[in-house]
């Protein structure tokens, strides 16, 4: 019994010794590592990784940059299915220990002593949340310990629900979807409440191991997976039997679903994402930050659709410029087919194929087209594809199929049908490939060519600059170089306005007679004389100024600003804030020689749209954080006709004033007031309005008539185009909208001798304002006071006398015609007259 006793004795000390050890060992590790650890409420602060968005003023999606697909979601918006899924999978004990599960722990060495592995794990989800956030993902036994002594911490500290929505946000899912919102549109194209029951099981086994049991990677383990996860609610009561076996026997229906945008509009998204960068740096792909933008989805869409469609048409006008490749005979018959053409990009909706057979009989032609497979070609969609030669000479129109292309050609084709072609990309990095879908019936396509010729346009609401459309070339894709903000080109006819307007505030009138004819300069520094002329070739002598600009006579030009004087005008245009660095200092600054992006003519077109008020291009309306809140708002523009400076004073004191009165009861809002965008005036009043009228002949009687199709009276603007139409241009306008489109080549070579701005930029101009202003009502520029309507003789500009033919026109009271005199009194005051007309004439 003594020998019992002191065996027991023993083994008593030696437990108490071993138990002092481990407590000495653990409480030192502990006092060891816990000044390392990160204070827990850091999570509450914590911005998950999500990508930055983009969206238009009507909240429709333009693009999400960031490697990691995140949508954060509250715990109440996840089903109590979908959290069980995850804790039958994950610990099924989740609600009952203090962040360390001691059983689970034992159930996952079992596992692993009778099967080899280990399915149910044995981290709880609160060690999975400390390890997530704040540690490594080193296996080391320091780096365990740290995860344990986390969890405890984090038990203490947060909730269960709230650890749960921490984890379910945070987990990684595979496919680059981070959290159960992201991963549901990844695999299902859903909201995760519309996820059935298997669905739900198959998303809660991803987080064991992402890529052995991907339902697109490796569909029969993820079967596996899904199953026993099904069976093990089942057997926590989670569902019932029926509904294991209902949800067991389902298929798999995971497939690969990537970020839809809703507005195409690559050019807009990247302008958002470089400042947004220039903003935040590298964390703005990772911070969750929200972007609405100024443009109007549907408008940029169409500015999209419309600019395409135009540079396309004037590409068909010019012909054919036969294939993009050849495939020989041999190769074509021995090779797989899609194989053959995929170093050959897809252009937006243009997809390369290879030409088959070619049946002159049936007028059909047989492809491969990437996207669809095999299809069918008609010869009506090849009747405009007559042999390119020159930029002003095309071959013949083709009669048959055969004339066009051959076997083996590799052509750019549409489909007819839109939905015809797969949605999927052409190559899915890191992805499975998942096989065409059959198509039912033939699929029709036609014969497209990427067009060579480039554009860009630029819509401003003109009263505070806001960017409603702007698209900066055919396709992002294949050139990122944004042309509406980045090309500079001469303006050509479209910088005629600017001059006109600084001679309607010198003290000319749209009756001021100028003689369009013949005028030669003579260089020292050129070989040969310089001779300008109009676009027709022909001279018209005397002209009043309103016919010379809607009819964009260059002679009558040339001669105004010889009278106005080039540095007086280079002063003018300074005024109106039009860069002039890159203009020229003599007489050719008439006909547009500058060079200005299409951006920067747009806002000059705005400033005189909106009567004569500066105005700053903005694109970015709101930004706000992954919490929601704005954290930036465009400043309010106010107009200003004179003491700027203390409007701007007043309005900011006033913005200071409202946000104190919302913030009273809120301690938290500290963000600044929104600056206010006070926009001075920079032209006369009445000198833009007469200009107005001016420019509304341009459309009326002039260069710009194709635009009456809108059927509005509203409507000003001006065409151009540059020497051997280089680059041609139409600038239009209401009180509201201005809007600028430009067509030319990037390296700057002629277009062909037909091509002008009336017809490259205006039917873009035309197809995208007829729905910007669908619906809205005419905007005129108010009639200022000191304006007058007198009737004048249109071949001397002076007041027509009674009985003699007159036309009406527009004057500032102080430049208008005198009243009629005396003929005596005309001899005697006619002499200066004269000799001022003599000038403007000869």
């Amino acid at each position: 019994m003594s020998h019992l006793l002191r065996t027991s004795r023993l083994f008593a000390w030696l437990f108490l010794t071993g138990l002092s050890v481990a407590v000495i060992v653990t409480s030192g590790f502990y006092l060891y590592l816990r000044p390392g650890l990160p204070p827990v409420h850091q999570l509450l602060d914590i911005k998950l990784q999500t990508p930055l968005r983009v969206y238009s003023k009507d909240n429709r999606l333009i693009a999400e940059f960031g490697e990691k697909r995140r949508a954060p979601i509250t715990i109440e918006q996840i089903p109590t299915i979908q959290l069980q899924a995850f804790m039958a999978a994950e610990d099924s004990r989740f609600y009952e220990h203090f962040g360390v599960d001691i059983k689970g722990l034992a159930r996952a060495a079992i596992e692993l002593i009778s099967t080899g592995e280990i399915q149910s794990g044995g981290s709880t989800i609160t060690m999975q949340v400390a390890k997530n956030y704040f540690l490594s993902r080193d296996r080391t036994f320091i780096r365990k310990f740290n995860e344990i002594l986390l969890a405890l911490q984090i038990e203490r500290e947060l909730d269960k629900n709230r650890i749960l929505e921490l984890y379910l946000n945070k987990i990684y899912l595979g496919n680059r979807a981070y959290g159960i919102a992201a991963a549901a549109q990844v695999y299902y194209n859903k909201p995760v409440s519309e996820l059935s029951l298997a669905q739900m099981a198959m998303l809660a086994g991803l987080p064991k191991a992402p890529s052995a049991f991907n339902p697109l990677a490796n569909p029969d383990r993820a079967m596996i997976r899904r199953n026993w996860i099904l069976g093990r609610m089942r057997d926590l009561e989670y569902i019932t039997p029926d509904a294991h076996e209902l949800a067991v026997s389902a298929p798999i229906t995971a497939s690969y679903n990537s970020t839809e945008t809703e507005v195409d509009a690559d050019y807009v998204a990247e302008m958002a994402r470089s400042e947004m960068v220039r903003r935040f740096g590298e964390d703005a792909y990772t911070d969750g930050y929200t972007v609405t933008l100024t443009v109007d989805g549907k408008k940029q869409q169409v500015a999209t659709e419309a600019l395409r469609n135009g540079l396309e048409a004037y590409d068909r006008r010019h012909g054919f410029r036969g294939p993009i490749g050849q495939i020989d005979q041999e190769t074509l018959a021995n090779s797989e087919l899609s194989d053959l053409i995929l170093n050959y990009p897809r252009i937006e909706s243009l997809l390369p194929a290879v030409v088959k057979e070619v049946d002159d009989e049936s007028g059909e032609v047989s492809v491969h087209a990437r996207r669809i497979g095999s299809a069918v070609m008609p010869f009506e969609t090849m009747t405009w594809a007559k042999r390119y030669k020159t930029e002003n000479l095309t071959g013949p129109e083709p009669k048959k199929p055969s004339d066009v292309v051959s076997p083996g050609d590799v052509v750019y084709v549409r489909a007819q049908d839109p939905a015809q072609a797969s949605p999927e990309a052409d190559t899915k990095e890191n992805m499975p490939q998942v096989d065409e879908p059959e198509q039912p019936t033939v699929v029709t396509v036609a014969l497209a060519q990427i067009p060579r010729v480039e554009g860009a346009l630029i819509s401003l609401e003109a009263k505070t600059g806001a960017i409603e459309a702007l698209s900066g070339g055919y396709s992002f894709g294949q050139s990122k170089y944004n042309r509406a903000i980045q090309a500079r080109r001469q303006p050509g006819s479209t910088f005629k306005p600017f001059l006109y307007l600084s001679a309607l505030e010198s003290g000319m009138t749209p009756a001021t007679i100028y003689n369009d004819a013949p005028i030669v300069f003579d260089d020292s520094e050129l070989e040969t004389a310089w001779r300008p002329q109009n676009s027709s070739g022909q001279f018209y002598g005397p002209t009043r100024l309103r016919e010379a600009l809607y009819r964009s006579r260059n002679l009558v030009s040339i001669r105004l600003l010889r009278d106005l004087g080039i540095q007086n005008t280079l002063d003018y245009l300074a005024q109106l804030e039009i860069p002039v660095e890159n203009m020229p200092d003599d007489l050719s600054l008439s006909l547009g020689s500058g060079q200005l992006t299409p951006m920067e003519l747009a806002r000059g077109m705005a400033v005189i749209a909106n009567g004569g008020y500066d105005v700053e291009p903005y694109l970015i309306e709101t930004i706000s954080d992954f919490r929601g809140e704005t954290i930036y708002q465009a400043p309010k523009t106010i107009l200003c006709e004179e003491n700027c400076n203390e409007v701007a004073e007043q309005a900011t004191s006033d913005t200071e004033e409202g946000n104190a009165d919302s913030a009273e009861n809120s301690s938290e809002n500290s963000d600044k007031p929104p600056k206010v965008r006070v926009m001075r005036r920079l032209a006369d009043e009445r000198a833009v309005y007469i200009l107005h009228s001016m420019m509304q002949d341009v459309i009326r009687r002039g260069t710009g008539r194709r635009a009456l199709a809108l059927g509005r009276d509203d409507i000003a603007g001006k065409t151009g185009t540059t020497n051997e139409q280089k680059d041609t241009w139409f600038a239009g306008f209401n009180h509201d909208v201005a809007t600028t489109t430009w067509v030319g080549l990037d390296q700057p070579a002629p277009l062909g001798r037909r091509e002008f701005g009336a017809s490259t930029a205006l039917p873009i101009w035309l197809d995208y304002m007829e729905v910007s202003l669908e619906g809205a009502p005419s905007s005129f520029m108010p009639r200022p006071n000191g304006i007058v309507n007198i009737r004048i003789n249109p071949e001397t500009g002076q007041r027509a006398r009674p009985g003699e033919d007159g036309v009406f026109e527009v004057f500032r009271e102080e430049d208008a015609p005198p009243p009629l005199a005396s003929e005596t009194e005309s001899d005697r005051n006619g002499g200066s007259e004269e000799d001022d007309l003599s000038r403007r004439i000869f």
